[in-house]
This record gives structure tokens, C-alpha cells and sequence, in this order.
């Protein structure tokens, strides 16, 4: 019998995935280990190696089939004196089990550093049965389409799923909210008894279609690394209780020591200014620890590791590389990882653990000469940094003007997770490492 070859699930939350293209061809040999398939994620591009040996006997999903879901059959394996009579036998006349739900692309497949994408999100795919309810009466839907469901009211009975199985996945929520589809849920009648402030609270649905422009103009088809920024930013900003924050920090001190910690003889190293962040961020989180911190629901998680994530922009968007456990690392090897991580996020070449999680997020643009600006906070985080450029300005100092390097910093916090005064002191604990920077070599 054939073996059947799966579309994986290359991260926790990944539901379905473009295969980019085949290594192999019908007829190729496969040993355990080859790399058959490259498979698009909203966040990277990743190759599939083969786990069975034997003969790649028919291709079910052609290379640039978007939407494919997780554990549909994509290609079948032939066996060590296995022939074609067997793939009839299989189902193998060319029509794959759990058919993809998107067609093939026309156009080429996009290249690896444009398929790299924000931190988790959770997208679906599959042929759609009839029903989404189960034989024993129980309806099958992801977390987040449970979620999204009970904000927006639906009732998940009455709706169909796309998913593997039936299961309904965040895509059938967003049709049913476009449609109109699905009967309002007990807990949507109980909703609105309660008061308008409550009611203002809800999230807005996805707006639909908009009509093209009069105006001469060129469409651009969004990638999934843009469709899931758009859908992200605009939860969170819906969503998360945004405040800011915002301190002036002198960084003299902090440039006079990168540059004589570069100019050591034999340094293997060359330190940025955001490697210094980095640390500072890091050890103030350490000393900080509500800020480290997410949203529960009916609590709040506070994390033990100090995980770092540190935006970085690629082709066509962003993706949030990690660096875990940074209080603990030097400078030197914050600067290490740093440069490996962004060099690999642009060519889409990231493993799943090194973009997902993260308890804090970083956002610089002093680079490009921003001066100052309000970032938006990458749930399920509650806090993200945002960092201006440093530029000589006049300040005060034993009541006498003087001119020093200043760099403004803001810090967008989630009002349900840090209070006004924990962010304050966060902010100060920052400051004073990076105005006074021997506090990050000890």
C-alpha cells in the first residue's frame, strides 16, 4: 500500500501552509532525510524532509497550491515492489484526499525572505464538509476560532467548518462575519444587556471589499505575511487598552564605551547601539518582572525567562526574531545572535522557536532618524519599546546649558496588564542602565 505523504504541521499554531515547490519529481527515489518539498508559512519558508523510503510515485498538490491544510495528502509514496496499479488503488488518480481550498498560483512562488511574518497566528484550510458538528453532537473548532466566535457572538453549531475534519478554523469565522451567517449565541443575547461601555468593548468586524479607485492605479495582492500583519495590528489596536510612555536618555557614556569596547584589540565583535538596548531592556525586565508579562483573560502571565523580541524588517514586512534569556547573555553574544537572527529572517530562513514567544518586544528606528514614535503592542505581550534616534540636543545640567546625545524612548503598555507607575519604574530602571552602561557589564 502506498505510503501517504502529509502537508506537516511546521508550528503549533500552523494550520495550513503553501507548498512553495517540489525537490522531487514523480519517479525520483526518496530515502529518509531528503528534502522533498519547500512549504510557505505565514512567517517562513522551511523544507519537508521525507521520513519513508521508497519511490515518489505521484504528486497530489502541484508546487504553488496556497491554502493547503495540515495533514491533507499532498503526494503518495510507492513501496519497494509497488507499482502504479497500487496508486489506483490508493486514490492516487490525481485528486488529492482533503483537497486544498485556494487554487494553484498562476504567478511564480514568492522568494523565501518574503514569506517570513509576525509573531503566531493561526489560519486554516481543507475541503469543507457539510456541518462542523461532530457525530456525537460536539462542534470542532480551533481556540482561536472559539474565540472569535464568542466575541463576535456566533454560534458555532450553525456553522460549516473548512478545516481538517470539519473542524472550524479562524477562516470560517471571518466568512460567517461577512455573510451574516450563524445564529447569535446565548452568550451574544446575555452581551447585550450589558452596559454600552461593555458593548464598545466588542471587536469590530472585518470590514469587507472595498471598491477599486476612479483614480489610475496598480493592484498589489497581499502575501500572508501581509494579510496576517493587517489582521494582528488591527486586533491589537481594537482590542489591547493601549497607553505610552515616553524618556529622554543621554547616551554619551553609553557611545564612549561601545567605542572602546570595539577598538579592544582582537574583539571578535562590533557592538550596536541596539545591542546595548537589548541588555538594558533585559536586565530592567529582570528587575521589573510584571512587565514581563501577558494577558490571560481572568489572569496574567508573568514569565520566568527573559525572552526579548527584537523586530526586524524584511521583504515586504516584519518578523520578531528572540533572543531568550537575555539578561543572562553579554554583549558580545547578544550581538552574535542579533546579527545571525536578522541576517536569517531576511532570507525566510528561521525555525519556529526563534520567532515564536517572546515576552517583550523591542522596535527601532532610530536607523532611518526617527526621533520618536508609539509602537503597537504584539499580543499576547504587554509591553513593546519603541526607540527613537540618538541626536545631539541642548539639555540642562547644574543649571547651565550643554549639549548631549539624546535618545527618546516610548513604551506602549497594555492597561490591563501594567499600571502607569510599574511602566514608570520600568522606564527608569532602563534610563539609568543606559546613562550610567557598567550597570550591563556586571
Amino acid at each position: 500500500m502506498p505510503i501517504k505523504i502529509l502537508m506537516p504541521a511546521l508550528s503549533p499554531t500552523m494550520t495550513e501552509g503553501n507548498l512553495a515547490r517540489w525537490l522531487k519529481n514523480e519517479g525520483d527515489e526518496v530515502n529518509p532525510g531528503d528534502v522533498i518539498a519547500e512549504i510557505e508559512t505565514d512567517k517562513a519558508t522551511m523544507e519537508v524532509e521525507a521520513v519513508d523510503e521508497g519511490k515518489l510515485g505521484k504528486i497530489l498538490v502541484p508546487a504553488g497550491t496556497e491554502g493547503v491544510a495540515v495533514n491533507a495528502t499532498i503526494a503518495l509514496l510507492l513501496e519497494e515492489g509497488e507499482d502504479a496499479a497500487a496508486l489506483e488503488q490508493a486514490g492516487g488518480n490525481g485528486e488529492a484526499p482533503e483537497a486544498p481550498r485556494a487554487e494553484p498560483k498562476a504567478e511564480k512562488p514568492q522568494p523565501a525572505a518574503a514569506a517570513a511574518a509576525t509573531p503566531s497566528t493561526e489560519v486554516s484550510g481543507g475541503k469543507a464538509p457539510a456541518s462542523g458538528n461532530g457525530q456525537d453532537g460536539r462542534v470542532f473548532a480551533s481556540p482561536l476560532a472559539r474565540r472569535m466566535a464568542e466575541q463576535a457572538g456566533l454560534d458555532l453549531a450553525g456553522l460549516a467548518g473548512s478545516g481538517p475534519h470539519g473542524r472550524i478554523v479562524k477562516a470560517d469565522i471571518e466568512k460567517a462575519l461577512e455573510t451574516g451567517a450563524g445564529k447569535a449565541a446565548p452568550a451574544a443575547a446575555a452581551e447585550a444587556k450589558q452596559p454600552a461601555a461593555a458593548a464598545a468593548a466588542a471587536p469590530i468586524a472585518p470590514a469587507g471589499p472595498i471598491e477599486a479607485p476612479a483614480a489610475p492605479h496598480e493592484v498589489v495582492q497581499l502575501s500572508s505575511m501581509r494579510k496576517v500583519i493587517a489582521r494582528r495590528l488591527t486586533e491589537a489596536k481594537q482590542q489591547i487598552p493601549h497607553f505610552y510612555l515616553t524618556v529622554d536618555c543621554e547616551l554619551d557614556a553609553l557611545l564612549a564605551m561601545r567605542s572602546q569596547l570595539n577598538a579592544r584589540p582582537g574583539a571578535d565583535y562590533k557592538l550596536s547601539v541596539n545591542d546595548f538596548v537589548i541588555k538594558a531592556v533585559a536586565v530592567a525586565l529582570r528587575r521589573k518582572p510584571g512587565c514581563n508579562a501577558s494577558w490571560g483573560g481572568d489572569k496574567v502571565f508573568v514569565y520566568k525567562d527573559v525572552d526579548v523580541s527584537v523586530a526586524v524588517a524584511i521583504d515586504g514586512g516584519l518578523i520578531t526574531p528572540i533572543i531568550r534569556q537575555a539578561d543572562q547573555k553579554g554583549l558580545s553574544t547578544i550581538s552574535r545572535e542579533m546579527k545571525d537572527l536578522a541576517a536569517r529572517a531576511r532570507e525566510g530562513k528561521l525555525k519556529p522557536e526563534e520567532y515564536q514567544g517572546g515576552g517583550f518586544s523591542i522596535s527601532n528606528l532610530g536607523m532611518y532618524g526617527i526621533r520618536d514614535f508609539q509602537a503597537v503592542i504584539n499580543p499576547p505581550q504587554s509591553c513593546i519599546l519603541a526607540i527613537g534616534a540618538g541626536e545631539k540636543r541642548p539639555v540642562v545640567k547644574n543649571d547651565a546649558l550643554a549639549i548631549a546625545t539624546v535618545m527618546s524612548v516610548t513604551l506602549s503598555i497594555d492597561h490591563r496588564v501594567v499600571d502607569g507607575a510599574l511602566g514608570a519604574e520600568f522606564l527608569g530602571e532602563f534610563k539609568k542602565l543606559v546613562e550610567d552602561p557598567m550597570g550591563l557589564l556586571l
